[in-house]
């Protein structure tokens, strides 16, 4: 996802303007570098191109407002002490809801003169005052004082994409629901409205319409010859009927066309059990190949895993998956195992391959329960992340944490690995007093800052960070 900044560059005239001006060329400068599109006003526009007056805030809200739809977050950057009451007054006009980060330049401690000296330490307390007292939620950078062009500056640049890429994603966004609750998983219950008052739509669909499309599809139709050849490619398949795949394949063209069709960014999906009385199959293989297609696919209807799935997708811009907070691994209590039937992207999953469903086949028949992808979790850092939905106090809220996928040694079936996390006892404690689902999105990456800033400063998630505030 690209991202589009919007450029303050802030000034005060009775401080060096020089500073400003060229703070502005060497701000610009590292923001092309970084590879982001830049929105900033030129010296046609005000002074220098730069904000120090009312005048000035009228005319960079104008121009803000007239790419509001290209803008994906606004940075402050102040090279001098700077107009606080302009930048304010520049985001309240502009209309824009979107994170700002506020910056602020270093001091030359061999140009400390009053030519020279710049007081930007200074300045951006008093700019998050006046942002605070417009209540404007805003970020900030990691040092208070730091350069553009050092290391630090650009790895927060990279962060704050990466807040903008959620806030972004989740505007306006159509989650689908395929199928009812299975009546065993009380846990998987949430409120449609809840998620409706934070701008998060569920598009809902009965499963028996999405089995009369797969019956509707002709064995003929070259489009699943299309999908038979794409499964094929995915993983090694166990031995199997055709019209086993042949199925799975008219199930994943009825699964994209109704994604496509309504504009679905996440899916959850009824997987226990009328699928495999009816269709004669699991839907795990063609989960596993939407989310690494970057649609995050979750089964038992669980609509606020799928947005947790969804949300480290986009803080990481790779796949994400839906685990099970599954066993104890031995006495070592910060580790523990997670797992599911067969569901993750083989970007999570090191896939052995896709066969037949071990527990739910126990209960339809294991000639009913093929397609769950058997394998190993790939090791390397680990965020998680839950969402629900707090219904009695008509609110969401979620946990974040990060730790890492272990290569320890484990013998069991389905998909599976081992994680640890530090304090890990402290946080089930968290999950089971607060009602949490036994659920729990994982993405191959450390986003744990980055989704607890969007969620918790710009979303209005109240949102646990463990280890933080543990």
């Amino acid at each position: 996802m690209d991202i589009t900044f919007g450029l303050i560059v802030g000034n005060r005239e009775f401080f060096p303007e020089e500073l400003a001006i060229k703070g502005r060329e060497r701000m610009l400068k590292v923001l092309k570098e970084e590879g982001f599109e830049v929105i900033c006003p030129s010296g046609d526009d005000t002074k220098f191109g730069v904000v120090g007056s009312w005048e000035d805030a009228k005319k960079c809200a104008e121009l803000f407002n007239r790419n509001r739809d290209k803008i994906d977050g606004l940075i402050i950057s102040l090279p001098n002490f700077s107009d606080e009451k302009a930048i304010a007054n520049t985001i309240r006009m502009s209309g824009l809801k979107v994170p700002i980060l506020v910056h602020a330049f270093r001091d030359n401690m061999s140009q400390m003169d009053p030519l020279h000296r710049g007081d930007s330490f200074c300045g951006k307390i008093s700019v998050c005052n006046n942002l605070l007292q417009y209540r404007i939620p805003f970020s900030l950078t990691t040092l208070h004082t730091v350069d553009p062009e050092e290391k630090i500056f650009r790895e927060d640049l990279k962060w704050f994409a990466g807040v903008c890429r959620i806030v972004k994603g989740l505007k306006n966004i159509r989650l689908g629901a395929v199928g009812a609750r299975p009546s065993a998983f009380n846990t998987m219950r949430y409120s449609e409205k809840v998620l409706e008052a934070y701008g998060l739509s569920v598009e809902t669909i009965d499963l028996s319409e999405i089995i009369a499309e797969v019956n509707k599809i002709s064995d003929s139709d070259p489009k699943v010859k299309e999908k038979i050849n794409e499964i094929k490619r995915y993983a090694n398949i166990v031995e199997v009927s055709e019209e086993k795949i042949k199925v799975l394949a008219k199930f994943y063209l009825s699964m994209e066309k109704w994604i496509k069709n309504n504009d679905i960014k996440a899916v959850a999906i009824q997987c226990w059990t009328s699928i495999e009385r009816n269709l004669g199959i699991m839907p795990c293989a063609i989960m596993s190949m939407l989310s690494e297609k970057m649609v995050p696919s979750a089964c038992e209807v669980d609509v606020t895993g799928a947005l947790s799935m969804y949300i480290l997708q986009l803080a990481s811009e790779t796949p994400s998956a839906l685990v099970d907070w599954n066993n104890n691994y031995g006495f070592e209590e910060d580790k523990c195992i997670i797992f599911h039937c067969g569901n993750m992207p083989k970007y999570i999953l090191e896939i052995k391959w896709i066969g037949y469903g071990e527990i739910i086949g126990k209960v339809v028949g294991s000639e009913a329960a093929f397609g769950a992808c058997t394998g190993r979790i790939k090791t390397g850092p680990v965020t998680f992340l839950r969402i629900t939905s707090n219904d009695a106090h008509g609110r969401l809220k979620a946990y974040i944490g990060e730790g890492e996928l272990t290569d320890d040694s484990i013998e069991t079936f389905g998909a599976y690995g081992v994680i640890r996390v530090p304090n890990l006892q402290n946080l089930m404690k968290h999950v089971c007093r607060n009602g949490f689902e036994h659920h729990v999105a994982i993405n191959r990456s450390h986003v744990a800052r980055i989704v607890y800033e969007a969620l918790n400063n710009y979303l209005g998630i109240e949102t646990y960070w463990h280890n933080k505030y543990t």
